[in-house]
């Protein structure tokens, strides 16, 4: 009796889930009507992929086929479920960074819980509250949706998450989007961006004003130069900062917001990098007018302005490659090929080496160049038989401005492998000599005291007292070769002096023409024969002529 009343019950069971089986299931979503626009929901990521691709261009209407609103009323589900995809976007946008990657593209979901694929999990109050998306019937088929415990979490997470105007701008600013953005977020946009140049420039001037303050406090300079070298450079981040803040509140997409973040970020390292070589300058400036007020040794100021001059370029071109360095690291391609290359140096890292075997030894002669300094800022020197000044030193060249106000541009390298003249290396002071050929008749201590009176009246403007002198350098077969040599406080003063010199005592040998070089001659007649002495003149203690001298010319 037992066995047959169970037997019944079985049959009376499957009677009905027979019956159940054949009845046509209910369409989800039935209130919301047919898409405007095909929908992909058959699978975890089709369906992601497609809520996603609509509600960012302002289809909330189609996005919102991709929520389970059978909770709601069919009445109502066509208003509600825009308004919930809208909501959802936003929510998502701000909270929860979705790696399509990683959702499965098979109908069946993941193997390990083909009912469920869970996209993630947003704080609220204190808990978790899980986005997942789930498979459902449809028209005797099975389709991908976001479950209904995530729908009903929108407007909660909405409330805390959402955009705080939606309250009371007028639903024109919520409807439609362009470019990806919503009419009140591009309001929001400009109103940050207007609202951020203005306050940036307002902070930037009471934060140097309250500088100025404090600077003026201080018996030092420095800081004054310093807080001056803040206008401009100090804006940027204050901009960045604001910029940051702004577009946060504004909900923007993902990559809009990520886009913003990395502007702001490349604000802030440009503006250091600004700042830096701001404060490079400044402080190059300050110690070497320091340095040349305390200093009383012209070669040792310049030696130092040399090595400050070097030494800030050095420092210059560090902080340009460090700020591109970080400006590109913060892009996940550049970085990758980074460290790709890193990783595989090999052929890469020789060729590049080769590549730049030329530009690091320029590099690190500049810097031996400003160590040793066999040349400095302000030397004269001689460089391929052209005299000048060297005007400027980088890590590459040398300008050497020649005595005729022509610049001379010399690689770095020259100054460290060939030889070269420097006339002002341990001191200014010099020695000139001016040659002078004269006849063997002349008064050499005459033309001393000449050159005594020419330096101590004459040239006392030029000639610094410590040597003047008069020598025979050489005698040669028709004149002398006489040196006066003077001395001067510098090479400038000196070839003035020598100049001078010069004229003078070619004057001084015009007022005595018999000291000037001339030329002798002297002519002889042949002998004639002796008169027999029978013929010869009877007085033999008479007088006989000598033969004519030639004429003297000179």
């Amino acid at each position: 009796m037992m066995h047959r009343d169970r037997r019944r019950a079985w049959t009376a069971l499957l009677l009905v889930g027979s019956l159940l089986w054949t009845l046509p299931v209910a369409a989800l979503n039935s209130g919301l009507g047919p898409p405007s626009a095909p929908v992909d929901r058959l699978s975890p990521h089709s369906t992601t992929q497609g809520f996603l691709a609509a509600a960012h261009r302002g289809d909330y209407a189609t996005a919102a086929h991709y929520l389970d609103l059978d909770f709601i009323p069919r009445a109502q589900q066509p208003e509600r479920g825009a308004q919930l995809a809208r909501r959802l976007k936003f929510v998502l946008d701000r909270k929860l960074s979705i790696d399509l990657s990683l959702l499965s593209k098979a109908p069946e979901g993941d193997p390990a819980d083909p009912r469920f694929d869970q996209l993630g999990v947003i704080p609220l109050e204190g808990a978790n509250v899980s986005i997942r998306v789930q498979r459902v019937a449809q028209d005797g088929g099975l389709v991908w949706v976001f479950s209904e415990s995530t729908v009903r979490m929108v407007d909660p997470l909405f409330e805390t998450y959402g955009p705080r105007v939606a309250e009371w701008l007028p639903p024109f600013f919520f409807s439609g989007t362009v470019f990806g953005l919503e009419p009140w977020q591009w309001l929001g946009l400009l109103v940050t961006l207007l609202g951020s140049v203005g306050l940036a420039l307002l902070l930037e001037r009471l934060t140097l004003g309250f500088g100025l303050r404090l600077a003026k406090w201080t018996h030092v300079t420095l800081d004054d130069q310093l807080v001056a070298a803040g206008r401009g450079p100090l804006r940027l981040p204050y901009f960045a900062i604001l910029l940051a803040v702004g577009t946060s509140l504004l909900l923007l997409p993902r990559p809009v917001q990520t886009l913003f973040n990395r502007l702001s970020y490349s604000l802030i390292i440009i503006a250091v990098a600004w700042f830096i070589l701001r404060f490079l300058r400044v402080f190059a400036n300050f110690v070497q007018n320091r340095v040349s007020a305390d200093l009383r040794d012209a070669g040792r100021a310049r030696s130092l302005r040399t090595q400050f001059a070097v030494l800030r370029a050095v420092f210059e071109a560090a902080t340009y490659v460090v700020a591109a360095a970080l400006l590109l690291m913060q892009f996940e391609v550049v970085r990758n090929v980074g460290v790709s290359l890193l990783a595989s140096a090999g052929i890469a890292g020789i060729v590049i080496g080769l590549a730049a075997q030329k530009s690091i030894a320029t590099l690190l002669a500049g810097i031996q160049l400003s160590i040793t300094q066999p040349v400095r800022i302000g030397d004269q020197v001689v460089v391929e038989t052209e005299f000048g000044t060297v005007e400027e030193i980088t890590l590459t060249y040398v300008v050497l401005r020649v005595w005729d106000q022509r610049r001379m541009v010399i690689p770095i390298t020259y100054f460290l492998d060939k030889p070269f003249q420097n006339w002002s290396k341990s001191s200014t002071e010099m020695l000139g000599a001016v040659t002078l050929q004269v006849d063997y008749s002349t008064d050499v201590d005459a033309v001393r005291g000449e050159l005594r009176r020419i330096v101590e009246q004459d040239a006392r403007h030029l000639w610094d007292g410590r040597l003047q002198s008069v020598v025979v350098l050489e005698a040669q077969d028709r004149t002398l070769t006489v040196r006066a040599l003077v001395s001067a406080a510098n090479p400038d003063k000196l070839f003035d002096l020598r100049a001078l010199v010069r004229e003078r005592l070619v004057g001084f040998l015009r007022a005595h023409p018999e000291w000037l070089p001339f030329t002798r001659t002297e002519s002889r007649q042949a002998p004639t024969a002796l008169p027999p002495p029978e013929a010869r003149d009877p007085q033999p203690d008479a007088p006989q002529d000598l033969p004519p001298t030639g004429p003297r010319t000179s």
